[in-house]
Protein backbone atom coordinates (compact mmCIF):
# COMPACT_ATOMS: atom_id res chain seq x y z
CA UNK A 1 0.00 0.00 0.00
CA UNK A 2 1.78 3.49 -1.00
CA UNK A 3 1.56 6.38 1.43
CA UNK A 4 -0.59 9.23 0.66
CA UNK A 5 0.34 12.79 0.59
CA UNK A 6 -2.00 15.15 2.42
CA UNK A 7 -2.24 18.70 3.02
CA UNK A 8 -1.33 18.14 6.66
CA UNK A 9 1.82 16.62 5.49
CA UNK A 10 2.52 19.15 2.55
CA UNK A 11 2.38 21.76 5.53
CA UNK A 12 4.52 19.60 8.03
CA UNK A 13 6.68 19.68 5.25
CA UNK A 14 7.19 23.45 4.88
CA UNK A 15 7.49 23.98 8.54
CA UNK A 16 10.72 21.47 8.21
CA UNK A 17 11.79 23.47 4.95
CA UNK A 18 12.01 26.60 6.92
CA UNK A 19 13.62 24.91 10.25
CA UNK A 20 16.31 23.35 7.72
CA UNK A 21 17.01 26.79 5.46
CA UNK A 22 17.96 28.29 9.44
CA UNK A 23 20.38 25.38 9.57
CA UNK A 24 21.66 25.49 6.07
CA UNK A 25 22.42 29.33 6.20
CA UNK A 26 24.52 28.73 9.67
CA UNK A 27 26.53 25.90 7.50
CA UNK A 28 27.19 28.06 5.11
CA UNK A 29 28.75 30.74 6.96
CA UNK A 30 30.92 28.53 9.19
CA UNK A 31 32.06 26.81 5.96
CA UNK A 32 33.19 30.46 4.46
CA UNK A 33 34.52 31.04 7.51
CA UNK A 34 37.09 28.10 7.30
CA UNK A 35 37.35 28.61 3.72
CA UNK A 36 38.71 31.87 4.09
CA UNK A 37 40.92 30.57 7.11
CA UNK A 38 42.60 28.52 4.56
CA UNK A 39 42.27 31.27 1.56
CA UNK A 40 45.83 31.54 2.52
CA UNK A 41 47.22 28.32 1.50
CA UNK A 42 45.97 27.15 -2.11
CA UNK A 43 47.69 23.69 -0.98
CA UNK A 44 45.32 23.36 1.73
CA UNK A 45 42.29 24.66 0.28
CA UNK A 46 42.53 22.36 -2.86
CA UNK A 47 42.85 19.36 -0.15
CA UNK A 48 39.97 20.45 1.85
CA UNK A 49 37.78 20.99 -1.56
CA UNK A 50 38.84 17.41 -2.48
CA UNK A 51 37.98 16.10 0.67
CA UNK A 52 34.63 17.28 0.89
CA UNK A 53 33.65 15.48 -2.35
CA UNK A 54 35.23 12.15 -1.73
CA UNK A 55 32.89 11.36 1.30
CA UNK A 56 29.81 12.30 -0.91
CA UNK A 57 31.20 9.58 -3.38
CA UNK A 58 31.53 6.76 -0.68
CA UNK A 59 28.92 7.47 1.98
CA UNK A 60 26.48 8.75 -0.68
CA UNK A 61 25.28 5.22 -1.93
CA UNK A 62 24.80 3.72 1.83
CA UNK A 63 23.21 6.72 2.70
CA UNK A 64 20.13 6.33 -0.14
CA UNK A 65 19.58 2.55 1.23
CA UNK A 66 19.56 3.85 4.51
CA UNK A 67 17.30 6.24 4.09
CA UNK A 68 14.84 4.11 2.54
CA UNK A 69 15.35 1.15 5.74
CA UNK A 70 15.34 3.23 8.51
CA UNK A 71 13.72 6.09 10.34
CA UNK A 72 13.96 9.60 7.94
CA UNK A 73 13.61 11.83 11.02
CA UNK A 74 16.22 10.17 13.30
CA UNK A 75 18.74 10.35 9.99
CA UNK A 76 17.91 14.26 9.76
CA UNK A 77 18.70 14.45 13.42
CA UNK A 78 21.89 12.45 13.83
CA UNK A 79 23.62 14.07 11.14
CA UNK A 80 22.69 17.51 11.65
CA UNK A 81 23.21 16.97 15.82
CA UNK A 82 26.96 15.34 14.64
CA UNK A 83 27.81 18.37 12.16
CA UNK A 84 26.75 20.48 15.20
CA UNK A 85 28.77 18.33 17.54
CA UNK A 86 32.25 18.97 15.08
CA UNK A 87 31.22 22.66 14.97
CA UNK A 88 31.31 23.08 19.18
CA UNK A 89 34.75 21.52 19.09
CA UNK A 90 36.05 23.19 16.69
CA UNK A 91 34.97 26.61 18.37
CA UNK A 92 36.66 24.71 21.41
CA UNK A 93 39.70 24.49 19.70
CA UNK A 94 39.84 27.87 18.40
CA UNK A 95 39.05 29.35 21.71
CA UNK A 96 41.67 27.56 23.22
CA UNK A 97 43.99 28.84 20.53
CA UNK A 98 44.65 24.98 18.98
CA UNK A 99 44.32 25.95 15.36
CA UNK A 100 46.17 23.27 13.85
CA UNK A 101 45.12 22.96 9.43
CA UNK A 102 44.68 19.15 10.40
CA UNK A 103 42.25 18.84 12.23
CA UNK A 104 40.08 22.11 10.80
CA UNK A 105 40.47 19.61 7.88
CA UNK A 106 39.35 16.35 9.20
CA UNK A 107 36.13 18.47 10.87
CA UNK A 108 35.73 19.84 7.49
CA UNK A 109 35.57 16.30 6.34
CA UNK A 110 33.28 14.73 8.68
CA UNK A 111 30.75 17.38 8.21
CA UNK A 112 30.93 16.61 4.48
CA UNK A 113 30.23 13.35 5.18
CA UNK A 114 27.27 13.79 7.67
CA UNK A 115 25.96 15.63 5.27
CA UNK A 116 25.56 13.21 2.13
CA UNK A 117 24.35 11.25 4.74
CA UNK A 118 21.41 13.42 5.32
CA UNK A 119 20.97 14.07 2.30
CA UNK A 120 19.03 11.55 0.63
CA UNK A 121 16.79 11.29 3.72
CA UNK A 122 16.11 15.29 3.29
CA UNK A 123 15.82 14.74 -0.59
CA UNK A 124 13.26 11.96 -0.23
CA UNK A 125 10.83 13.29 2.07
CA UNK A 126 9.26 15.74 -0.92
CA UNK A 127 7.41 12.33 -2.63
CA UNK A 128 6.19 11.50 0.52
CA UNK A 129 4.96 14.75 2.10
CA UNK A 130 4.31 16.51 -1.14
CA UNK A 131 1.36 15.31 -3.32
CA UNK A 132 2.72 14.69 -6.97
CA UNK A 133 0.63 17.83 -8.91
CA UNK A 134 3.12 20.19 -6.27
CA UNK A 135 6.13 18.52 -6.69
CA UNK A 136 7.53 20.84 -9.41
CA UNK A 137 6.34 23.94 -7.56
CA UNK A 138 8.09 22.63 -4.31
CA UNK A 139 11.37 21.79 -5.87
CA UNK A 140 10.74 25.33 -7.03
CA UNK A 141 10.37 26.49 -3.64
CA UNK A 142 13.64 24.85 -2.45
CA UNK A 143 15.52 26.61 -5.26
CA UNK A 144 14.34 29.48 -4.09
CA UNK A 145 15.34 29.65 -0.71
CA UNK A 146 19.41 27.73 -1.21
CA UNK A 147 19.54 30.62 -3.35
CA UNK A 148 18.58 33.22 -1.54
CA UNK A 149 20.59 31.55 1.30
CA UNK A 150 23.80 31.49 -1.38
CA UNK A 151 23.29 35.12 -1.66
CA UNK A 152 23.19 36.10 1.96
CA UNK A 153 25.65 33.44 3.51
CA UNK A 154 28.52 34.80 2.17
CA UNK A 155 27.94 38.54 2.79
CA UNK A 156 26.73 37.43 6.83
CA UNK A 157 29.65 35.40 7.42
CA UNK A 158 31.96 38.97 5.57
CA UNK A 159 29.76 41.35 7.98
CA UNK A 160 30.86 38.76 11.16
CA UNK A 161 33.99 37.96 10.44
CA UNK A 162 34.39 42.16 10.47
CA UNK A 163 32.56 42.62 13.70
CA UNK A 164 34.00 39.88 15.97
CA UNK A 165 37.72 39.26 15.14
CA UNK A 166 37.29 35.85 17.12
CA UNK A 167 36.43 33.72 14.60
CA UNK A 168 35.26 31.01 17.30
CA UNK A 169 32.58 33.23 17.83
CA UNK A 170 31.37 32.86 14.48
CA UNK A 171 31.27 29.15 14.86
CA UNK A 172 28.51 29.64 17.83
CA UNK A 173 26.14 30.77 15.17
CA UNK A 174 25.94 27.18 13.33
CA UNK A 175 25.05 25.96 17.13
CA UNK A 176 22.37 27.98 17.10
CA UNK A 177 20.76 27.58 13.66
CA UNK A 178 20.50 24.12 14.56
CA UNK A 179 18.90 24.51 17.53
CA UNK A 180 16.30 26.32 15.45
CA UNK A 181 16.07 23.57 12.89
CA UNK A 182 15.43 21.14 15.47
CA UNK A 183 12.58 22.72 16.69
CA UNK A 184 10.17 22.18 13.30
CA UNK A 185 12.30 18.74 12.60
CA UNK A 186 10.85 17.12 16.34
CA UNK A 187 7.31 18.61 16.18
CA UNK A 188 6.38 17.37 12.21
CA UNK A 189 4.94 13.89 11.41
CA UNK A 190 6.75 12.21 8.53
CA UNK A 191 4.20 9.36 6.66
CA UNK A 192 5.97 6.24 6.80
CA UNK A 193 6.57 4.25 3.94
CA UNK A 194 4.91 0.55 3.87
CA UNK A 195 7.36 -1.75 1.99
CA UNK A 196 6.58 -5.40 0.61
CA UNK A 197 6.98 -8.09 2.68
CA UNK A 198 10.08 -8.91 0.68
CA UNK A 199 11.20 -6.10 0.99
CA UNK A 200 10.74 -6.11 5.12
CA UNK A 201 13.34 -9.02 4.77
CA UNK A 202 16.27 -7.84 6.44
CA UNK A 203 18.81 -7.89 3.57
CA UNK A 204 22.48 -6.32 2.90
CA UNK A 205 23.29 -2.77 2.10
CA UNK A 206 24.87 -4.61 -1.44
CA UNK A 207 21.57 -5.90 -2.17
CA UNK A 208 19.52 -2.82 -1.39
CA UNK A 209 21.85 -0.64 -3.66
CA UNK A 210 21.90 -3.28 -6.61
CA UNK A 211 17.89 -2.80 -6.15
CA UNK A 212 18.03 0.43 -7.37
CA UNK A 213 20.52 0.15 -9.44
CA UNK A 214 17.96 -2.56 -11.22
CA UNK A 215 14.98 0.05 -10.43
CA UNK A 216 17.08 2.91 -12.60
CA UNK A 217 17.05 0.41 -15.92
CA UNK A 218 13.80 -1.44 -15.35
CA UNK A 219 12.04 2.03 -16.04
CA UNK A 220 12.37 3.21 -19.63
CA UNK A 221 14.07 5.70 -20.28
CA UNK A 222 15.63 6.69 -15.98
CA UNK A 223 19.24 5.74 -17.02
CA UNK A 224 19.08 7.92 -19.76
CA UNK A 225 17.87 10.71 -17.73
CA UNK A 226 21.04 10.33 -15.46
CA UNK A 227 23.32 10.01 -18.14
CA UNK A 228 22.11 13.23 -19.63
CA UNK A 229 22.48 14.77 -16.51
CA UNK A 230 26.15 13.36 -15.59
CA UNK A 231 26.92 14.45 -19.03
CA UNK A 232 26.04 17.92 -18.61
CA UNK A 233 27.45 18.46 -15.11
CA UNK A 234 30.77 16.50 -16.95
CA UNK A 235 31.04 19.22 -19.81
CA UNK A 236 29.80 22.40 -17.88
CA UNK A 237 32.70 21.51 -15.02
CA UNK A 238 35.67 23.29 -16.88
CA UNK A 239 33.18 26.79 -16.46
CA UNK A 240 32.55 25.86 -13.04
CA UNK A 241 36.50 25.63 -12.14
CA UNK A 242 38.40 27.86 -14.03
CA UNK A 243 35.90 30.95 -14.34
CA UNK A 244 37.91 32.90 -11.59
CA UNK A 245 41.14 32.51 -13.96
CA UNK A 246 38.83 33.19 -17.24
CA UNK A 247 37.75 36.47 -15.25
CA UNK A 248 41.60 37.17 -14.25
CA UNK A 249 43.65 36.03 -16.83
CA UNK A 250 41.54 35.98 -19.67
CA UNK A 251 40.09 39.31 -18.75
CA UNK A 252 41.86 41.22 -16.50
CA UNK A 253 39.06 41.47 -13.97
CA UNK A 254 39.18 41.65 -10.37
CA UNK A 255 37.40 39.89 -7.65
CA UNK A 256 34.48 42.86 -7.79
CA UNK A 257 34.29 41.82 -11.37
CA UNK A 258 33.93 37.99 -10.42
CA UNK A 259 31.52 38.86 -7.03
CA UNK A 260 29.18 41.30 -9.25
CA UNK A 261 29.04 37.79 -12.21
CA UNK A 262 28.19 35.89 -9.35
CA UNK A 263 25.47 38.06 -7.74
CA UNK A 264 23.77 37.86 -11.02
CA UNK A 265 23.93 34.24 -11.37
CA UNK A 266 22.70 34.20 -7.97
CA UNK A 267 19.68 36.60 -8.89
CA UNK A 268 18.92 34.55 -11.97
CA UNK A 269 18.11 31.41 -9.71
CA UNK A 270 16.19 33.14 -7.50
CA UNK A 271 13.89 34.84 -10.36
CA UNK A 272 13.74 30.96 -12.11
CA UNK A 273 13.50 29.61 -8.54
CA UNK A 274 10.31 31.82 -7.97
CA UNK A 275 8.87 31.08 -11.49
CA UNK A 276 8.96 27.52 -10.66
CA UNK A 277 7.47 27.98 -7.31
CA UNK A 278 4.55 30.30 -8.61
CA UNK A 279 4.17 27.84 -11.57
CA UNK A 280 1.55 25.25 -9.84
CA UNK A 281 2.33 22.61 -12.87
CA UNK A 282 4.71 21.89 -15.63
CA UNK A 283 3.73 20.01 -18.68
CA UNK A 284 6.33 18.24 -20.87
CA UNK A 285 9.12 18.60 -18.11
CA UNK A 286 11.95 15.80 -20.14
CA UNK A 287 11.33 18.74 -23.40
CA UNK A 288 11.92 21.09 -20.66
CA UNK A 289 15.37 19.51 -19.02
CA UNK A 290 16.57 18.87 -22.94
CA UNK A 291 16.10 22.61 -24.77
CA UNK A 292 16.86 24.11 -21.34
CA UNK A 293 20.42 21.96 -20.94
CA UNK A 294 21.24 23.38 -24.48
CA UNK A 295 19.83 26.86 -23.96
CA UNK A 296 22.09 27.04 -20.68
CA UNK A 297 25.53 26.56 -23.17
CA UNK A 298 23.98 28.76 -26.24
CA UNK A 299 24.31 31.52 -23.05
CA UNK A 300 27.80 30.59 -22.81
CA UNK A 301 28.86 31.48 -26.00
CA UNK A 302 28.39 35.26 -26.19
CA UNK A 303 29.76 35.46 -22.19
CA UNK A 304 33.10 33.25 -23.61
CA UNK A 305 33.92 35.09 -26.90
CA UNK A 306 33.19 38.89 -24.88
CA UNK A 307 35.78 41.49 -25.79
CA UNK A 308 38.26 41.78 -23.28
CA UNK A 309 37.09 43.34 -20.03
CA UNK A 310 33.30 43.58 -21.05
CA UNK A 311 31.85 42.02 -18.21
CA UNK A 312 28.57 43.86 -19.16
CA UNK A 313 27.99 41.06 -22.16
CA UNK A 314 29.00 38.15 -20.08
CA UNK A 315 26.57 39.60 -17.11
CA UNK A 316 23.54 39.87 -19.91
CA UNK A 317 24.72 36.89 -21.73
CA UNK A 318 24.97 34.14 -18.76
CA UNK A 319 21.96 35.53 -16.96
CA UNK A 320 19.22 33.87 -18.65
CA UNK A 321 21.28 30.61 -18.45
CA UNK A 322 20.70 30.94 -14.41
CA UNK A 323 17.21 31.87 -14.57
CA UNK A 324 16.57 28.73 -16.38
CA UNK A 325 18.78 26.24 -14.53
CA UNK A 326 16.20 25.95 -11.64
CA UNK A 327 13.50 25.37 -13.86
CA UNK A 328 15.46 22.19 -15.41
CA UNK A 329 16.43 21.16 -12.20
CA UNK A 330 13.16 21.20 -10.59
CA UNK A 331 11.45 19.70 -13.40
CA UNK A 332 14.59 16.72 -13.20
CA UNK A 333 13.70 15.68 -9.70
CA UNK A 334 9.75 16.37 -10.31
CA UNK A 335 10.36 13.22 -12.76
CA UNK A 336 12.44 11.22 -10.30
CA UNK A 337 9.84 11.29 -7.25
CA UNK A 338 7.02 10.88 -9.45
CA UNK A 339 8.32 7.64 -11.58
CA UNK A 340 10.68 5.98 -8.78
CA UNK A 341 8.04 4.30 -5.67
CA UNK A 342 8.38 6.24 -2.58
CA UNK A 343 10.18 2.99 -0.97
CA UNK A 344 12.98 3.08 -3.02
CA UNK A 345 13.44 7.05 -3.85
CA UNK A 346 16.24 7.01 -1.28
CA UNK A 347 18.48 5.13 -2.76
CA UNK A 348 17.42 6.52 -6.70
CA UNK A 349 18.58 9.60 -4.95
CA UNK A 350 21.68 8.20 -3.89
CA UNK A 351 23.03 6.82 -6.51
CA UNK A 352 21.52 10.14 -8.92
CA UNK A 353 24.02 12.21 -6.57
CA UNK A 354 26.83 9.81 -6.68
CA UNK A 355 27.28 9.81 -10.07
CA UNK A 356 27.34 13.48 -10.35
CA UNK A 357 29.76 13.76 -7.38
CA UNK A 358 32.14 11.44 -8.86
CA UNK A 359 31.87 12.60 -12.29
CA UNK A 360 32.95 16.41 -10.72
CA UNK A 361 36.35 15.74 -9.93
CA UNK A 362 37.60 14.14 -12.44
CA UNK A 363 36.21 16.97 -14.52
CA UNK A 364 37.65 19.27 -12.32
CA UNK A 365 40.74 17.69 -12.46
CA UNK A 366 41.46 17.36 -16.07
CA UNK A 367 40.64 21.14 -17.07
CA UNK A 368 43.96 22.67 -15.62
CA UNK A 369 45.67 20.55 -17.98
CA UNK A 370 43.33 20.98 -21.16
CA UNK A 371 43.45 24.84 -20.49
CA UNK A 372 47.41 24.87 -20.32
CA UNK A 373 47.14 22.89 -23.55
CA UNK A 374 44.49 24.55 -25.86
CA UNK A 375 43.63 27.73 -24.21
CA UNK A 376 40.90 28.88 -21.57
CA UNK A 377 38.97 30.46 -23.90
CA UNK A 378 38.85 27.68 -26.32
CA UNK A 379 38.15 25.29 -23.57
CA UNK A 380 35.23 26.65 -22.69
CA UNK A 381 34.19 27.18 -26.48
CA UNK A 382 34.59 23.69 -27.25
CA UNK A 383 32.59 22.62 -24.04
CA UNK A 384 30.00 24.66 -24.51
CA UNK A 385 29.43 23.65 -28.50
CA UNK A 386 29.00 19.96 -26.72
CA UNK A 387 26.68 21.18 -24.50
CA UNK A 388 24.51 22.25 -27.25
CA UNK A 389 24.46 19.03 -28.98
CA UNK A 390 24.42 16.28 -26.25
CA UNK A 391 21.10 16.67 -25.37
CA UNK A 392 19.71 16.38 -28.53
CA UNK A 393 22.22 13.47 -28.81
CA UNK A 394 20.37 12.29 -25.96
CA UNK A 395 16.57 12.78 -27.19
CA UNK A 396 17.26 11.20 -30.46
CA UNK A 397 19.02 7.74 -29.70
CA UNK A 398 17.58 6.63 -26.11
CA UNK A 399 14.43 5.73 -24.66
CA UNK A 400 14.34 9.62 -21.90
CA UNK A 401 11.18 10.07 -24.49
CA UNK A 402 9.29 7.17 -22.96
CA UNK A 403 9.99 8.80 -19.52
CA UNK A 404 8.00 11.83 -20.16
CA UNK A 405 4.95 9.52 -21.35
CA UNK A 406 5.25 7.77 -18.12
CA UNK A 407 5.36 10.59 -15.85
CA UNK A 408 2.19 11.98 -17.69
CA UNK A 409 0.30 8.59 -16.86
CA UNK A 410 1.54 8.45 -13.07
CA UNK A 411 0.49 11.97 -12.19
CA UNK A 412 -3.43 11.74 -14.46
CA UNK A 413 -3.70 8.46 -12.17
CA UNK A 414 -2.60 10.57 -9.32
CA UNK A 415 -5.15 13.04 -10.02
CA UNK A 416 -7.80 10.72 -10.85
CA UNK A 417 -7.48 9.10 -7.53
CA UNK A 418 -7.52 12.33 -5.94
CA UNK A 419 -11.15 13.71 -7.40
CA UNK A 420 -12.69 10.13 -6.56
CA UNK A 421 -11.45 10.43 -2.91
CA UNK A 422 -12.83 14.32 -2.81
CA UNK A 423 -16.21 12.69 -4.07
CA UNK A 424 -16.35 9.89 -1.85
CA UNK A 425 -15.96 12.64 0.98
CA UNK A 426 -18.35 14.84 0.07
CA UNK A 427 -20.73 11.95 -0.09
CA UNK A 428 -19.71 10.45 2.57
CA UNK A 429 -20.59 14.20 4.35
CA UNK A 430 -24.01 14.45 2.66
CA UNK A 431 -24.83 10.97 4.20
CA UNK A 432 -24.08 12.68 7.62
CA UNK A 433 -26.56 15.52 6.88
CA UNK A 434 -29.50 14.02 5.27
CA UNK A 435 -30.32 11.88 8.58
CA UNK A 436 -29.43 15.27 10.34
CA UNK A 437 -32.13 17.04 8.28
Amino acid sequence: MEVKSTKKSYWHYMYFLIGQQFSMLGSMIVGFVITWWMAGNVIFLSISVFLMFLPQIIVTPLSGVLSDRWNKKAIIAISDSGQAAATLLLFVFFLFDIQNIVFVLAINTFRAALFAFQLPAVQSLVPIMIPKKSLSRVNGMNFLSTGVIFTMGPMIAAGLMAIFPQTELIFLLDIITFLIAMVPLLIIKIPKVHQTTEEAVKKSMFKDFKTGLLTIKMIPGLFAMIAFAMVWNFINRPWAVLLPNFIYDTHGGTALNLALLMTVSQVGNIIGSLITSLKKTWKHKIKINIIGGAIFFVCQIPAILAPQGNFIIMMISLFPAWVIFPITVSTYLAILQTVVSKDKIGRIMSIDHMISMAIAPIGALISGPLALLIGIRYLFLIAAILGVIHPFIIWGFTKIRQLEVIEREIVMKADEVAEVEEITELTEVIQVIEPIE
